[in-house]
């Protein structure tokens, strides 16, 4: 484990002066987080940038997984940027590539090259031209925000300008912009902010980032140590770190924020992988400012597998499995939207303590002509995109969402277990 000493003094030395001062989680959460998120890391799966960059804002650089996960998505950046990366991936890619202390305009891989912020760009300035003719990017805000945090980071053309839309959105009574989207728009206009010299802009912005800032902790406090959910604190967390300037000379009580990170079991690698950074005083705003000479604490390192791991560890992956009693839960697949309407209700039978994919697996294998369903894999786990023959669209904005007792569930199909007697909802939904 890390010496508190010397842990909580290297972390915050590499932060570049960007950590709120005694803003540092306990050395044990830490640890174990850092090993979790090695442990996620397979072979055989998908590279996820946000957890390579998780790894090194944690100065965790140093283990055979690592090294790997650097590879792949050098990989990744070279075959798949171009063709069919989003916005986002390619931003989140281009931030574990500054943060990994490589070049992200050279990225060389199985003999081939691209410029990836060359890239962003192109995808960046696709977004900004269906956001001006319809209101709405080709993609999410969040993945317009990512772009422009990378963009700026990056020294690129086009952030100011994407910079001042978020910010316009952040400030509008109509945007009711989600928590993650808010964090990441809040550390993208930040950096732009201590990158521009326009008074105009820079009042901009400081007016968004501090109704960000002090929204967060307002939501904080209501919400015991909690912004939004659980999976969503983990970026505020982050804007908080770096947004100090706008909500002085308030107090951020990171205390109570870290005490309520420590209290939930973090499973997904990606949730991991949002909340880590705050817990060492650092955000995605630091990932191309690491020293990359001093960045890696022995200490921490030391408490890293040493080797890749085949597959991922009991508490990462499908929850275990408890044989000895069954639940029954009810589960509906609604579509009033588009096409042939219709409604189907049933009810199965699944080991205690089993995942809601068990639930819609047990369902299907129960009546497979009405809930049958395909999933694919994310950074967050296994997302369903299909029941029923009805399949989610991104140009339509359509997805299957899924709720307990009118509530949307906060975590996915892959984590969320219900209980007993409990009626869980598929409703086809727009967003």
């Amino acid at each position: 484990m890390l010496n508190v000493a010397f842990g909580i003094g290297v972390l915050l030395a590499l932060s570049g002066g960007m950590a709120v001062w005694g803003c540092v989680a306990p050395q044990q959460l830490v640890s174990e987080l850092v090993q979790r998120m090695d442990d996620s890391i397979k072979a055989e799966g998908t590279p996820n940038p946000s957890v390579l960059l998780a790894l090194n804002l944690a100065g965790a650089t140093g283990s055979n997984t690592h090294k790997w996960l650097l590879q792949e998505i050098q990989e990744e950046a070279v075959t798949r940027a171009q063709r069919d990366m989003m916005s986002g991936e390619v931003a989140l890619s281009v931030l574990s590539l500054f943060s990994s202390c490589r070049d992200p305009r050279h990225v060389q891989a199985l003999g081939l090259t691209v410029d990836l912020v060359q890239v962003l760009q192109q995808k960046m300035d696709e977004e900004m031209a269906v956001l001006e003719e319809e209101g709405i990017p080709k993609t999410t805000l969040y993945g317009v925000s990512l772009g422009t945090l990378a963009l700026c980071l990056a020294g690129a053309g086009g952030y100011q300008g994407a910079s001042v839309i978020l910010a316009k959105q952040v400030l509008s009574p109509d945007s009711h912009l989600s928590v993650d989207t808010r964090a990441v728009a809040a550390l993208a206009m930040t950096c732009t902010y201590g990158q521009t010299d326009l008074q105009d802009l820079q009042e901009l912005l400081w007016e968004a980032l501090s109704a960000v800032a002090n929204g967060f902790l307002d939501e904080q406090e209501e919400g015991d140590g909690v912004i939004g959910n659980i999976y969503s604190t983990g970026l505020a967390l982050q804007a908080l770190v770096a947004t100090g300037e706008f909500y002085a000379p308030r107090v951020w009580d990171c205390a109570q924020a870290f005490a309520a990170v420590s209290r939930h079991d973090y499973r997904l690698p990606m949730a991991i992988a949002q909340v880590l950074p705050a817990l060492v005083g650092r955000s995605y705003l630091d990932a191309a400012d690491l020293d990359c000479a001093t960045r890696m604490s022995p200490n921490l390192q030391s408490t890293l597998s040493p080797k890749l791991q085949p597959s991922l560890s009991p508490k990462l992956g499908t929850a275990v499995v408890h044989r000895a009693a069954t639940i029954t839960v009810h589960y509906s697949i609604t579509n009033t939207l588009q096409g042939r309407h219709f409604s189907y209700t049933t009810e199965v039978q699944v080991p205690d303590g089993s995942v809601l994919l068990q639930v819609l697996q047990a369902a299907q294998e129960k009546e497979p002509d009405i809930f049958s369903f395909q999933t694919e894999q994310t950074s967050w786990g296994p997302m369903v995109v299909s029941i029923h023959g009805l399949a989610a669209n991104q140009n339509r904005r359509t997805y299957w969402q899924f709720l307990s007792g009118g509530v949307p569930l906060q975590e996915g199909v892959g984590t969320y277990k219900p209980q007993n007697g409990e009626h869980v909802q598929a409703v086809f939904s727009t967003y």
